[in-house]
């Protein structure tokens, strides 16, 4: 059903400066997925630029049931951010939302605004020298309001935690249109549920994330970096064991890679190669960093010499300096990148127990094969939490349009390896609109019924992105 003129100029007078949008050429870029997975329709794309704006609208939209769909840096992958098709939605952008209301040194925290650029944060953080590690590949586009309504993971996870554990505060527009000022920069707060943590995740529909308080952290002043070649998953753990017993208070990054993700970075990304000059069955990237002066070059060498006293690892280039560490971590940031040249891929963002992850990539690579025979598996992701990027590409003999199909065989394939090992089938990309059954499907009822529950009780009238998540 379409929505009547009067109320969608109505809505156009909420905003200032004619912050809209509704020609199809300049809308478009708005509707659509960034992989192409989900386009929708749309009369109309609000952008207000203050909390207010965004509460005038909300409250507009709460008194006429018109449906809303918050937007950040459009990057997620699972459609969180698209409209449906039945083009009776408002978008409502966050992008003029961008300003840095303020940054406290002593109290190791700053206040953004939810349109704000992850890599802009980073940057005004540095400038205080203090350290703000959430950090993703899209970060020079994604914006604070979209990675905290996907709870973002990262490289930086495993010393930091996801991006829940980086928030201190909110501010949230609830679907009547009502303000919650959460901006608390206090850590210790135990006045009954935390009611920040239900919009953290949320992906908007519980309410719309117009600001944050977020944890700094000192700045590292040393960063060391390696890369080792392994066998098998089974001296990856044991890799892994030797590292968190002897430095583990310094380790924020331990980062897996298999021969074949080397070898589609190293023939699908310009100036990109593999450090060694042999091929490896595994890769891992490790990172030590530190706020204090410790002599971590020696820690990293001393590292990689009882590792190969052992005969855990089968080589190890420890970076000489800036440059070489980031060649070293081209091998590891570019795997989506150079996946997507060779074709259609079946991807999968999990989680299981450590412990697990050798018996996993042990019987999902065995599954794989036996049902999509010459699949390409790639195996990657951030070892050290658990979280596993599993994808497959499309063999050489079925056509694309085939192997797609096989995306439902395939999934539960994984997914029922996943949850038998208490995993999660969704580790740090989010819901959306890709993942709904999954989720139902995946997850307790008990889960489920609460989660409808609290959808019902803060947006009674569905209208905040609906048909997201639940």
């Amino acid at each position: 059903m379409k929505i009547n003129i009067n109320i969608l100029n109505e809505l156009k007078n909420l905003v200032p400066d004619n912050n809209w949008l509704e020609q199809k050429k300049d809308i478009e870029p708005y509707l659509k997925e960034e992989r192409g997975k989900f386009t929708g329709i749309s009369p109309l794309l609000l952008k207000p630029s203050n909390t207010d704006q965004v509460s005038n609208i909300v409250k507009y939209c709460f008194s006429n049931n018109l449906s809303l769909v918050p937007q950040g840096g459009r990057t997620g992958l699972c459609g969180g951010a698209v409209p449906s098709n039945k083009g009776n939605e408002i978008m409502i952008s966050l992008e003029k939302l961008n300003k840095i209301r303020e940054i406290d040194r002593n109290g190791s925290y700053i206040t953004a605004e939810s349109g704000c650029i992850l890599s802009d944060i980073q940057s005004i953080a540095k400038k205080s020298s203090r350290f703000f590690p959430l950090s993703l590949a899209s970060e020079g586009s994604c914006t604070i309001g979209g990675n905290i309504s996907t709870n973002a993971g990262g490289v930086n996870v495993l010393k930091y935690g996801m991006t829940r554990e980086l928030v201190l505060g909110l501010e949230v527009v609830f679907a009547n249109g009502k303000i919650w000022n959460g901006l608390r920069s206090i850590k210790k707060d135990n006045r009954g549920y935390s009611l920040k943590n239900l919009f953290i995740g949320a992906e908007g529909t519980l309410g719309i994330i117009t600001a944050c308080v977020l944890k700094l952290f000192p700045f590292p002043k040393n960063k060391e970096t390696a890369i080792v070649a392994l066998e098998n998953p089974k001296k990856i753990m044991d890799f892994y064991n030797l590292s968190f017993d002897e430095y583990g208070d310094l380790i924020n990054a331990f980062e897996l890679n298999s021969s074949l993700g080397m070898e589609i970075v190293k023939n699908n990304i310009d100036n990109t190669k593999n450090p060694f000059n042999t091929n490896y069955p595994w890769y891992l990237i490790i990172e030590m960093s530190s706020s204090y002066s410790h002599n971590l070059k020696q820690r990293m060498n001393d590292l990689l010499i009882k590792a190969d006293k052992k005969k855990i690892i089968l080589n190890a280039i420890q970076a000489q300096n800036i440059s070489q560490a980031s060649e070293i971590w081209k091998t590891r940031e570019f795997l989506n990148e150079a996946q997507k040249k060779e074709g259609a891929s079946i991807k999968h963002d999990i989680s299981i127990p450590i412990n697990s992850i050798e018996i996993f990539i042990k019987k999902a690579v065995e599954k794989i094969s036996n049902y999509l025979p010459g699949a390409k598996t790639l195996v990657f992701g951030h070892f050290a939490d658990g979280n596993l990027h599993f994808n497959i590409g499309q063999p050489n003999n079925i056509s694309k349009d085939n192997f797609i199909k096989k995306t439902k065989d395939v999934n539960n394939i994984v997914f029922e390896l996943v949850k038998n090992m208490n995993g999660s089938f969704s580790a740090e990309h989010g819901i959306g609109q890709l993942k709904k059954n999954e989720l139902r499907e995946f997850s307790p009822s008990e889960e489920i019924n609460a989660m409808k529950l609290i959808k019902e009780s803060l947006d009674p009238k569905n209208i905040m992105n609906p048909g997201k998540i639940i």
